[in-house]
């Protein structure tokens, strides 16, 4: 891909890809068993958005994700943020 594909996307965004290949890293080697990791990707997915998270809401997906075993799904937190 090419540097203007890259910079159309952070126009529209508003987000650096810097930070999108960043937390795209992360998800990718991340434990999901791990309560401490979940919840950094939880908060860097809702600053990325620039969505409030509330403490409620970031239990919810870490209990869906560490303790129910639930795959790590962007749309199933977009859901969430969006109520």
């Amino acid at each position: 891909m090419n540097d203007s594909f890259f910079k159309k996307i952070e126009s529209k965004t508003g987000v650096p890809m810097e930070e999108v290949f960043a937390l795209a890293n992360a998800i990718q080697f991340a434990d999901f068993k791990n309560e401490k990791q979940v919840r950094k990707i939880i908060r860097n997915v809702g600053k990325l958005a620039k969505k409030n998270i509330t403490p409620q809401m970031e239990d919810e997906l870490v209990r869906s994700i560490v303790n129910d075993g639930k795959a790590f799904n962007f749309a199933d937190i977009e859901n969430m943020l969006k109520r």
